[in-house]
């Protein structure tokens, strides 16, 4: 699992261990890897999936010790914190790198020992921004915008090869890289805020029940809907949540 040392990521560990799933963390903190490891009674390695290079020698590292793996969860993300207009190029690359490209990278390296298992699952948690273009947040969403494409697409691809994928789509998650309910400045804002544990609750139940795709809580699917039909209802209400949130930096209004 990506992204393994807070948040999301975290939750997700401790939930799998609590269900009796052996893990392998992956992220970039050895630190935090390292106590959640122990904690949960599982193997870590650091790697930052957003270098290709990184995510080849670490999955290669992980198949030779478990040559046939049933679960790989994609869950690394960052923000950008600025639009398309302001961003810093690297920073945009690094987005782009981490939060698409990382995952698509994971998958290929992972690939063979998916396949070794006969029937595996892979959980791309993706995020409403991906459906949803948010103008504030453009590259963070843009490159949610591909994973989702991605995710959807080897979802087809990858069922006849026993591999089924899942696409998780939370809106807002308070997690470190995102503090959601710290930021928002109404109360009706913040509570629409849920905790990673929620999530990682979630991608359990959508992992058992075979889910393709979903939205964390439910009724932001018709957000997505929304912005299909009618992209000037959705515009007209980024303006007023915006006014809601003065202050809020850029795509902290959107969770990975």
């Amino acid at each position: 699992m990506t992204g393994a040392s807070s948040g999301i990521g975290a939750a997700i560990a401790r939930a799998l261990a609590g269900r009796g799933w052996q893990t392998v963390l992956l992220a970039r903190r050895e630190d935090r890897l390292r106590a959640l490891s122990e904690e949960v009674g599982g193997e870590y390695e650091v790697c930052d999936v957003g270098r290709r290079a990184d995510v080849e020698r670490v999955a290669a590292e992980v198949i030779e010790r478990h040559p046939r793996i049933e679960l790989l969860v994609n869950n690394a993300g960052i923000p950008g914190r600025r639009g398309f207009t302001e961003i810093d190029l690297d920073r945009l690359e690094e987005v782009l790198r981490v939060n698409y490209l990382g995952a698509v990278w994971c998958l290929r390296a992972f690939l063979p020992a998916l396949e070794r298992a006969e029937r595996s699952d892979v959980v791309n948690i993706v995020s409403v921004a991906g459906t949803v273009a948010y103008g504030p947040a453009g590259p963070y969403s843009a490159s949610k915008h591909a994973e989702l494409a991605f995710s959807r697409s080897t979802t087809a691809e990858l069922r006849s090869r026993g591999i089924h994928v899942h696409t998780v789509n939370p809106g807002f998650v308070e997690t470190e890289g995102f503090p959601q309910a710290s930021v928002l400045r109404s109360a009706l804002m913040r509570r629409l805020v849920v905790r990673p544990e929620h999530i990682a609750d979630h991608v359990l139940k959508v992992i058992e029940r075979d889910k393709r795709e979903t939205f964390v809580p439910p009724w932001y699917r018709a957000a997505a809907i929304a912005q299909a039909v009618a992209p000037g209802l959705v515009a007209l209400v980024e303006l007023a949540a915006m006014c809601l949130m003065p202050g809020l930096e850029q795509d902290e209004a959107v969770r990975l």
